[in-house]
């Protein structure tokens, strides 16, 4: 006898119900394996059997039916359909009745009026109940098995499980938990991971749902709280609550931002989830799949909070808006795109972690301070040397933004650079070298 393939245990045995009454080892091959594979109890089963075939049974019974029960020895396998009958001197109605004549051979002393129990099993009763109960019995057990998997996971919600990619359904995937299936929706997959059959993977226990085929055990691996619990069993400082991880924003296969607290100002939060040489945080990385994982140090200040959230780039300034519950961050433009992320994640994470609107806008303060200067220099070039502002301008943005500068350029540069003949050129140089011997020698 082959043992049934995973999830079709009861299918596999109840198809030999028309003849199992009068194979009774196979019946109870049949319990032992659902007992052994399945965790279902022996006394469970045999109440489940003897219920459908009693349900079954009733129609085929022409007589001797009353206080029917059926009866279904656990070692031996034997079955036994037994009434409870009313000894009478003549029988008017057979589904309740039995001659006391045939009562006495059971119990003796019995007496017109009182109940016998007799065994009223038919000779054909093993063809017709087992026909009759196949599927009767099939959903019992199948009724068996969701109780069992509601009772042991209802309160495994939260946890982390393994198991084996089986099959999919559409885009879901129904993954082998032992005993049980679970079921990651495409909801809850990871966009840049690919699943194969026969793939072992851990995953978040999201909920058990009671679904209209039972219950369901919903998996995730996209699950910010996938996450969480990974540091939980790889970091013991969060497990015995030393660190606390305050809050998680993920972008599932791209990005996570972990934010990470200790109340013991000895403990650095931050190096107890990294570990020693990176070991725990790769851990972790390595379960999703190198998704990229930043490791912060909470602060209740947001300003502070968002500025090691949005490390590494540079922040030339920051300022936080408490009404409108924005903080706005300025940056050199060489550090915007770093600020800002790939397509904007890094933000919007940031944003995530922390609760508050992230602006990030590029510093333009140090070339409005330089454009202000230039126009400074060449109004002075423009007053001293008699010129126009837009040639004072022309000078000053080819470097000659001073007096000095001037005067050591040629006169043939100058008048390059202003589009006027050599003589003009030379009249300007000549009115710079001019401004400066004017001025009083220093005492």
């Amino acid at each position: 006898m082959k043992a049934a393939g995973h999830g079709q245990g009861p299918a596999f045995f109840i198809g030999w119900l028309n003849d199992f009454f009068h194979m009774n080892s196979e019946l109870i091959a049949m319990l032992d394996y659902l007992e052994r594979e399945k965790g279902i109890k022996r006394e469970i089963l045999v109440e489940a059997i003897s219920d459908a075939l009693l349900a079954a049974s009733k129609k085929s019974f022409v007589a001797g039916t009353r206080e029917l029960r059926i009866e279904i020895n656990q070692q031996s396998g034997a079955i036994r359909a037994m009434a409870k009958l009313i000894a009478v001197e003549k029988i008017s109605n057979p589904h309740d009745e039995i001659l006391l004549s045939k009562a006495k051979a059971v119990k003796p002393d019995v007496v017109a009026g009182d109940e016998v129990e007799v065994e009223v099993t038919p000779k054909d009763f093993g063809r017709i109940a087992a026909q009759a109960a196949r599927q009767a019995i099939n959903q019992r057990i199948r009724q068996i098995e969701r109780e069992m998997i509601y009772e042991e996971f209802k309160d495994r919600a939260g946890e982390i499980v393994t198991g084996t990619v089986r099959r999919f359904e559409k885009s879901d995937v129904v993954i082998d938990l032992g005993k049980f299936e679970g079921v990651m929706p495409s909801r809850e997959r990871v966009v840049t991971e690919d699943y194969n059959v026969g793939d072992r993977l851990r995953a978040y226990v999201v909920a058990v749902d009671h679904a209209s085929r039972g219950p369901e055990i919903i998996l995730s691996r996209s699950h910010p709280n996938f996450v969480r619990r990974l540091f939980d069993l790889e970091v013991s400082e969060i497990a015995d609550h030393t660190v606390e991880l305050k809050v998680i924003a993920r972008e599932a296969g791209y990005r996570t931002k972990v934010a990470v607290h200790s109340e013991d100002s000895k403990v650095d939060p931050v190096g107890a989830c990294v570990g020693m040489r990176g070991t725990r945080v790769k851990n972790i990385v390595r379960e999703l799949n190198n998704e990229k994982v930043d490791i912060i140090r909470w602060d209740p200040d947001p300003v502070k909070f968002a500025t090691a959230a949005l490390k590494p780039a540079n922040i030339r300034s920051i300022s936080a808006d408490p009404e409108a519950k924005t903080i706005r961050v300025l940056v050199h433009k060489d550090d915007l795109s770093l600020a800002i992320g790939r397509r904007g994640q890094n933000a919007r994470l940031t944003a995530k972690l922390t609760g508050w609107e992230i602006d990030i806008q590029e510093d333009k303060t140090a070339a409005q301070v330089m454009e202000s200067r230039k126009a400074e220099a060449a109004h002075s070039i423009a007053a001293i040397l008699e010129i126009s502002g837009e040639d004072a301008q022309k000078l000053a943005t080819e470097g000659m933004n001073s007096i000095e500068a001037v005067q050591t350029a040629g006169a043939g540069d100058i008048a390059e650079i202003l589009g006027v003949d050599l003589e003009v050129g030379q009249k300007i140089l000549d009115a710079a070298m001019a401004a400066t011997a004017e001025k009083p020698a220093a005492s």
